[in-house]
């Protein structure tokens, strides 16, 4: 509480009951001990020197607030705690509630603008900050127009735009942006800086698109952001970089790097490092000449890609033609860089974004295939002319072949085990039949429709899971070698698991059509809809529990091998950039 408030120097304990009041949202208690106590409006309720309106707007108590407002002056309103830093604005801001907020700059239009007046620099404690820090658009969104940006320090405009990019409240930081560039147009540091923090963005930040579609920006505007935030987001960040890049250096073919680019070369490499293609697409197309940015290990972005298997990053590859091929030559202390990181195991978040220690294995040796494809034979390692790349390959992936075989066979086990129980229990129904059979032997609903379907679906089951049995049984069996995770076991397992709910669909359809057969006479409605229903509730429970794994095998048995390494023909699309391309090339 500052100084020259008479109030503040009694004890808070006589408060009580106020806070009581307000933690109650009791109005009517709160408003009598106001009445019997002329000064509390102004005093440090709390330790913290907390006034009423402080402590209110911290237990979001919206009515109160309105309330308080109404009683207060504007010097209250204005009044702050914690050794004289934040006023009660502040606290409405990382209370998310824009009402609040609302209320209290009604009465006092210079409460956005307060700060510590003993401490310079504070910008942390400025209502706007924190309403940023939080996260919450609209709050931050009637903060800013309320608070005079042009009146901050550039130190303090660096610090707000800082905390948007964290926040990814891109929008905000555009206008932030604009403003400081009119104040301050030489802040290069700004900039560069401002990229740096987009780098580290996860991929998923940044937009392919600087609009948002027409049908997006329809459902923004009636439902105020509600489903389409992450799209408009997204085109906000891709904006944000692209402005960046513009201030930074004019969007033409300039082949002499600018010297910054020179210090920013971490700038490639995080973004590469994170999987960040947005942002290189566009940061390549601004300086095309990044593509041979080298780091402290002498290698390019598509080195770091490799490193880090950011396939993303590493299609861009496909894009540049021949020069690829000359990438595939780079050394460091005599061996074959992209080699050496290929053959190498990558850290373990990275082999976890797919499932399975096997699948994790065929898509290390995915990558190790398409290096070799790229790398010259003449580039190729050779070590005391004994060990091949692929025996370091083999050397150095050996516990992860391991854990992929125990995980199969974990896997195919447990697979096979329900396809036994299965099968045991559709063999006999085949002779058991519902309704049974007359004196010459002939099954009694055998006219009925519902037969003909349990039958059909008895005989799938059993078939499928035979079929899974079998298929599990191969996994088992397999050898295990090396290339046997590439293509064999993936197609293997995805195949086991395709029979086994083709099985289980069948059986719980064969439950269903008996179900019919023996109570069709005495079935209302009711419980016809709930046997039709029945059967979806444990198919569904299975694929929607084992979906992850479901998508990571089939991708990896039938789509990794063709379409995981491509082009995706995004990098230069103008002919324009070919021509920046090839005199690049001339000159490197």
């Amino acid at each position: 509480m500052e100084e020259g408030d008479s109030s503040s120097s009694q004890s808070p304990a006589i408060y009580a009951p106020l806070r009581r009041a307000i933690l109650e949202d009791d109005w009517n208690a709160a408003k009598h001990f106001i009445e019997t106590h002329s000064n509390c409006l102004g005093a440090a309720i709390t330790k913290d020197q907390d006034t009423a309106l402080h402590f209110s707007v911290a237990a979001k108590r919206t009515r109160f607030v309105k309330n308080l407002v109404g009683l207060m002056t504007s010097e209250q309103l204005a009044l702050k705690s914690n050794d004289g830093r934040t006023t009660a604005l502040y606290f409405a801001a990382q209370s998310r509630i824009v009402t609040i907020a609302k209320v209290m700059v009604k009465h006092n239009k210079n409460l956005p603008s307060i700060l510590p007046s003993h401490l310079k620099g504070y910008i942390q404690d400025l209502p706007l900050y924190a309403a940023i820090v939080t996260g919450n658009r609209d709050m931050v969104s009637y903060l800013y127009s309320k608070t005079p940006i042009q009146d901050l320090t550039s130190a303090d405009r660096t610090e707000l735009l800082k905390a948007t990019i964290s926040s990814n409240l891109y929008d905000t930081a555009h206008k932030i942006l604009a403003t400081e560039l009119k104040l301050a147009p030489g802040n290069k540091d700004l900039l560069w800086e401002a990229l740096e923090m987009l780098a580290r963005k996860p991929s998923e930040k940044i937009g392919s698109k600087s609009q948002p579609s027409v049908w997006e920006r329809c459902l923004n505007s009636c439902f105020r952001g509600r489903f389409c935030n992450k799209a408009l987001m997204q085109a906000s960040a891709h904006q944000l970089v692209c402005r960046l890049c513009e201030e930074l250096g004019d969007d033409k073919c300039d082949f002499s790097p600018p010297d910054m680019l020179q210090h920013h070369k971490e700038l490639v490499v995080e973004a590469a490092r994170v999987g960040n293609i947005e942002f290189l697409i566009i940061l390549i197309r601004s300086y095309p000449e990044l593509i041979w940015q080298r780091d402290d290990e002498n290698g390019t972005l598509f080195h770091v890609a490799i490193k880090y298997r950011q396939v993303r990053v590493f299609n861009l590859i496909y894009e540049i033609g021949v020069m690829k091929d000359n990438l595939g030559t780079y050394k460091n202390e005599g061996k074959n860089m992209m080699l050496r990181l290929a053959r190498e195991l990558p850290s373990q978040d990275r082999l976890n974004i797919v499932s399975g220690a096997a699948l994790q294995m065929q898509r290390e040796l995915l990558w190790f295939q398409e290096i070799e494809k790229i790398v010259s034979k003449s580039s190729v390692d050779k070590i005391e002319e004994i060990k091949t790349s692929k025996d370091i390959f083999v050397d150095t992936h050996k516990k992860l072949q391991k854990n992929g075989e125990k995980w199969m066979k974990v896997t195919a086990s447990s697979c096979m085990l329900v396809a036994t129980l299965i099968a045991t229990v559709v063999f006999p129904s085949a002779f058991t039949i519902p309704g049974g059979n007359n004196q010459e032997g002939i099954p009694i609903f055998l006219e009925s429709n519902w037969f003909t379907v349990f039958f059909i679906s008895d005989a799938v089951a059993m078939l499928f899971s035979s079929a899974s049995i079998l298929v599990f049984l191969s996994i088992l069996a397999s050898r295990y070698m090396t290339n046997d995770f590439l293509i064999l076991l993936p197609c293997w397992l995805a195949l086991g698991l395709a029979t086994l709910l083709i099985s289980i669909v069948g059986m719980l359809i064969a439950f269903t059509a008996a179900c019919f057969l023996v109570f069709k006479s005495k079935t209302s409605s009711v419980p016809i809809s709930i046997l039709v229903a029945a059967p979806a509730v444990p198919i569904s429970l299975f694929v929607i529990l084992q979906h992850g794994l479901w998508v990571d095998i089939f991708y990896s048995a039938f789509c990794s091998n063709w379409f995981l390494f491509r082009s995706q023909n995004r990098l230069f699309k103008q002919a324009r950039w070919l021509a920046c391309w090839g005199k690049i090339y001339n000159q490197s």
